[in-house]
């Protein structure tokens, strides 16, 4: 699945992109650096157990073991001190992140309920793309009988495009679901 995306970029993707824009060489066309997979626990605060199935579940989306994510002050007001643990974290690169855009493009963000694709403004002006999702159930990996509770996560895809005109074609043209 991942190789044939990544070939596909190779062969049709890249010199699309080159005579769409005008690059001059190869080195010039966008592509996907990384994917960052969080998930924010702020209830991890008053139980710490929710931490563990938030890990467990994020492992399983990813295929690779996530980072906590710690405080990095203290605030009063949420009972919070520095260098609690609030989330969890996964960054994706190379076969790995071929693999999950592959699974969340055709897969995953078709089962969402009353899905009519992902919103095309959610670019942060340098090319890179942020998706929130309400429930971790969409994932085919998740299995409903064992998740004590619905998360959410946020899938940022970090591109080396310069613009977000760039970036969004680089998505389109991998297979990105945009609302029409």
């Amino acid at each position: 699945m991942a190789a044939r995306m990544l070939e596909q970029y190779k062969e049709k993707i890249s010199p699309a992109l080159m005579q769409k824009f005008g690059y001059k060489s190869i080195m010039q066309v966008p592509k996907i650096e990384k994917v960052v997979i969080n998930m924010g626990l702020g209830d991890a605060v008053s139980n710490p157990k929710i931490l563990d199935s938030a890990v467990r579940d994020l492992e399983a989306i990813a295929g690779q073991k996530p980072v906590i994510t710690r405080a990095k002050k203290s605030i009063a007001g949420f009972r919070l001190r520095e260098g609690m643990p609030i989330g969890a974290k996964v960054t994706l690169r190379g076969e790995r992140m071929y693999h999950f855009l592959d699974k969340l493009f055709n897969i995953s963000l078709p089962r969402v309920r009353d899905f009519r694709g992902i919103s095309n403004k959610a670019f942060d002006g340098r090319g890179n793309y942020t998706l929130g999702l309400k429930e971790q159930l969409i994932f085919p990996e998740i299995e409903y009988d064992k998740v004590d509770a619905i998360r959410g996560m946020d899938i940022v895809i970090v591109t080396t495009a310069q613009t977000d005109e760039e970036g969004r074609e680089l998505l389109t043209q991998l297979g990105a679901p945009f609302a029409k």
